[in-house]
């Protein structure tokens, strides 16, 4: 597709770039190319998913004359799998560029005539695009090789074909001739915003309304302040505080806590000067971000993002991350010492003493990196895993930055200021009992890894409601242990519970029966992200969700102008993630609930629906020609013409005339926001009702 309308409120995305190639080789066999270019970011579908699944890319031949295909379509490389939780299946998809190739014969060079039209879906971590289809052609004129008995056949009646082919295009009662007709009447229409008497409708009366109902509202939402289409991406922001709240964990380990008045000494007593030790100390800092940095990005150079993110949701390899976390959290409550090899560190360490200034600053920096292993490992595994599932190219880069920057500053810190040294809790029990909590929630965040492989492979060992049992005993035996109700070997005997203890046994038990409800269906919005989905729970009580009433637009607005409410109008589709978490996060909301079911009239518009038009529509959309076959393709065009934008979800408020009277929403979880987007546009309409 290439319509694209940006005004600074309102987008329309076009991440695939199509060209399309007749591969002319010397012989009645060509070679059909159709080369897709897709931006970073972006994922298109590949072909023959899964019934169920989001859309599939397709080629499909509308003419095909003096010509037969040959085999099937051949990609040019494998597309990536993965599992999709939403899906309950594995789905398959392209990045960056991809090309399908399709053979055909020729068998009557004069006759040759093909056109057709490839069909597609795109998403990103974000949002999913409609399916879009492009349509291509190729006629005898793009035939130069010619076996040579059959060029002298075509030479011969060239001319003849060619007068043929104007005649039968100008016949009244040729082939199509009635369609076309029909087609263009309803192009016109629809081209101009009015949508009167399309092929669904044709019993309206009212067109004069439903002419505003089409009209283009792009300068009205420009007017309003719409700004939710060109909102900024806050992932980065949270991969960096995750990496950032990593590091602080991995400070109050047993590895890194005794190194800081260590480290931090040797420096204060290396240097004559105070001012030269706090100088290499801050050096040493620098040089354990740089460490971490360069590690993050090594890695995303190596695997690549979408490996890494291919990784994130690959059944085996979140069946070895399980296991991988549950040997850690074993470590970590006693059972044996992870540690690397100690000729690594003494080689390390030795390379530290023999070089002198910044580059013994460096290895020092790199030993404590080894050293403390066995208590960051799991902690930077975890954190790399999340932020390459994002999918971003400098997301793990980003985490480990987070991670060291944590970590850097209280050497830096107690350099600068060496009597917080004195100040500093000494080395104890205390920080055996933080590795133990680790290992708690090391073991917790392994079932979340256990249960993308169980969908994965349908096993059904880890439904919803056993995984929030797993959860539920975890928490509240890691509560038990903050009160000195369990010890491990390398824990020292306990007269007394600090506060400290108190307060973090008081979080774990409240977290662990905060979960209990769970059980019998409470969305438990704060770990959606962790948790099976809901549907693979067996015993359900909860019945909260919002469906609309109305899946066709016309009906939908003359229903609301009969009641006198706005309409809230929902652009989704079948394969649409974002849309389901908007559904169960914030639609579930009793406020929310309440007020789209009393104050609104609801409209869902899927732009996937592959359900046939009774005729098919031409359009004419940035000077070129479209033809809209389906229901998806006319609630798709829908939302670009009339509200310059095509990503989902995507909500508009509208009056009884089809104007709106708030800004746009978009995918944003916060459900404050989304009642104040709901609070005002029923505000906007009694306005203009009482006017």
């Amino acid at each position: 597709m290439s319509f694209l309308f940006l005004n600074g409120h309102a987008q329309i995305y076009d991440p695939v770039k199509w060209s399309f190639e007749l591969k002319d080789l010397p012989s009645a066999e060509k070679e059909i190319v159709f080369k897709a270019n897709i931006e970073d970011g972006w994922h298109m579908y590949d072909m023959n998913l899964p019934e169920g699944g989001p859309v599939s890319t397709s080629i499909s031949f509308e003419i095909l004359q003096g010509a037969e295909l040959i085999g099937k379509v051949v990609a040019s490389v494998s597309p990536t799998e993965v599992f999709d939780n939403q899906f309950d299946m594995n789905i398959r998809w392209f990045e960056h560029t991809v090309s399908f190739t399709r053979k055909i014969k020729i068998t009557d060079f004069k006759k040759f005539r093909l056109s057709g039209e490839v069909e597609y879906m795109v998403c990103n971590d974000e949002k999913c695009l409609p399916p879009e289809r492009v349509p291509f052609s190729f006629d005898k004129k793009h035939i130069k090789q010619i076996p040579e008995a059959d060029a002298l056949v075509a030479e011969e009646v060239d001319s003849l074909s060619e007068e043929q082919e104007l005649i039968t295009e100008n016949v009244p009662g040729s082939t199509g001739s009635a369609e076309r007709r029909t087609a263009n009447v309803l192009s016109e229409l629809l081209s101009e915003g009015t949508g009167k008497k399309t092929a669904q409708k044709p019993d309206r009366v009212n067109e004069d309304k439903e002419a505003s109902w089409w009209a283009p509202v792009i300068e009205e939402l420009k007017a309003l302040g719409d700004e939710s289409s060109s909102a900024t991406d806050n992932t980065f922001i949270y991969i960096f505080i995750a990496g950032f709240l990593g590091g602080l964990l991995a400070l109050l380990t047993p590895c890194v806590w005794p190194v800081i008045p260590m480290t931090v000494s040797f420096f204060l007593k290396r240097s004559k000067s105070r001012r030269k030790a706090i100088r290499e100390a801050v050096l040493y800092g620098f040089s354990i971000i740089v460490i971490y940095l360069a590690m993050g990005l090594l890695i995303t150079g190596i695997f690549g993002a979408s490996a890494l993110n291919s990784l994130s949701t690959n059944a085996i390899f979140n069946i070895l991350f399980f296991l991988l976390l549950v040997i850690f959290a074993i470590s970590f409550f006693g059972a044996f010492e992870l540690v690397l090899p100690s000729s690594w560190t003494t080689k390390i360490d030795r390379k530290a003493d023999s070089t002198t200034g910044l580059l013994s600053i460096f290895f020092m920096a790199f030993t404590l990196v080894l050293v403390s292993f066995s208590c960051t490992g799991p902690i930077i595994g975890t954190l790399l895993v999340e932020a390459a599932s994002q999918g971003n190219a400098i997301g793990p880069a980003i985490g480990m930055f987070g991670f060291a920057l944590a970590l850097a500053i209280p050497f830096a810190l107690f350099a600068v200021f060496p009597n917080m040294l004195q100040n500093m809790p000494k080395s104890g029990g205390w920080l055996n009992s933080v590795k133990v909590v680790l290992g708690f929630l090391e073991l917790a965040l392994a079932l979340k890894f256990l249960s993308v492989a169980d969908l994965a492979y349908g096993w059904g060992i880890l439904d919803r409601e056993v995984f929030l049992v797993l959860w539920i005993v975890i928490f509240a035996l890691s509560g038990f242990y903050l009160l000195g109700k369990i010890r491990f070997k390398h824990d020292s005997e306990w007269k007394n519970v600090s506060v400290s203890r108190l307060f973090m046994s008081i979080i774990s038990f409240a977290f662990a029966i905060y979960m209990v409800p769970g059980l019998w269906g409470a969305p438990l919005k704060a770990i959606s992200a962790f948790a099976p989905p809901l549907y693979t729970q067996d015993f359900n009580l909860y019945d909260e969700e919002v469906h609309a009433r109305f899946d066709d637009y016309e009906t939908g607005m003359e229903e609301a102008a009969k009641k006198q409410k706005p309409v809230l109008i929902d652009f989704s589709g079948y394969g649409c993630v974002n849309c389901r978490k908007m559904e169960t996060a914030v639609w579930t909301d009793p406020r929310v609930k309440q007020l789209i079911e009393k104050d609104f009239v609801l409209i869902t518009l899927m732009v996937d629906d592959k359900a046939k038009l009774p005729n098919s529509v031409e359009i004419k959309e940035n000077e070129k020609k479209r033809v809209l076959k389906t229901i998806g393709d006319k609630w798709s065009y829908l939302q670009r013409s009339k509200f310059g934008a095509n990503a989902q979800p995507y909500y508009i408020i509208l009056d009884n005339e089809g104007l709106p009277l708030s800004p746009s929403y978009a995918y944003d979880e916060n459900i404050s926001k989304y009642i104040d987007f709901l609070e005002n546009g029923k505000k906007q309409y009694r306005l203009k009702t009482e006017q």
